[in-house]
């Protein structure tokens, strides 16, 4: 029994990341097919906060689409992990 509970666990917590939709996708690019720097946005859509270049490494931390179904992720330094903001999805290439 008590060897089921560890991988009953994990596999609980897989479940729920699936279910919100917070499965975080570890090692990702920024690719912005325009060339110009990746707005940085405070909310989905919202107010511009900062811009990134094209090849920053970033991880995914969340994911929600805006009011009218476009995708957007809150990313983070992949190396440090500290928090940068939401960027629209299409121009982040994970690997």
């Amino acid at each position: 029994m008590r060897k089921l509970l560890p991988a009953a666990l994990a596999t609980l917590t897989i479940l729920a990341m699936a279910a919100t939709g917070a499965a975080a996708e570890d090692r990702c690019r920024v690719m912005d097919p325009t060339g110009t720097p990746l707005n940085v946005r405070a909310v989905p859509n919202g107010a511009i906060v900062g811009a990134l270049p094209n090849g920053v490494l970033v991880s995914i931390r969340e994911m929600a689409d805006d009011a009218n179904g476009k995708p957007w992720a809150f990313i983070a330094r992949y190396d440090n992990g500290q928090p940068i903001g939401w960027v629209f999805r299409e121009f982040i290439a994970c690997f």
